[in-house]
C-alpha cells in the first residue's frame, strides 16, 4: 500500500481508490470503518467531485450539517469517528488529496 501513497499516506493516484483501499487506509490510522464512517467518506468524495478539492474542517462541518443534519454536523461528532484531524483523516481514507487549509 505504501507504494501507492505519498509520504503522508495520501493516494498518489486518486483512481486507485475503492472500498478495499479505504479499509486498508483506515486500518493504517487505527480506524475500523462502520456505516457512520462510510456515510462521511461518501459525502467528502461527493464534495470533491463537486468542488475538485478536499474540504477543510469548517466547510466539512457545514456540508455534513446540511446533508446529514445538525447533530452530525458538529466537530465533536466528526472527532469521535475520525480522531485528531477529521478533515485530513477523512480525505486520506476517501482517497482524496490532503485538504489545503489543514496543518
Amino acid at each position: 500500500m505504501k507504494a501507492l501513497c505519498d509520504q503522508e499516506g495520501y493516494l498518489l493516484d486518486l483512481s486507485d481508490w475503492n472500498r478495499n483501499v479505504a479499509e486498508i487506509l483506515a486500518e493504517e490510522v487505527g480506524i475500523e470503518l462502520s456505516d457512520a464512517h462510510w456515510e462521511l467518506i461518501l459525502l467528502v468524495r461527493e464534495f470533491y467531485q463537486e468542488y475538485e478539492l478536499s474540504p477543510s474542517m469548517r466547510p466539512l462541518v457545514k456540508r455534513v450539517a446540511r446533508k446529514l443534519g445538525k447533530e452530525k454536523g458538529r466537530s465533536i461528532y466528526l472527532l469521535g469517528l475520525f480522531p485528531g484531524n477529521p478533515a485530513k483523516s477523512l480525505a486520506k481514507i476517501a482517497g482524496l488529496p490532503r485538504p489545503t487549509n489543514c496543518i
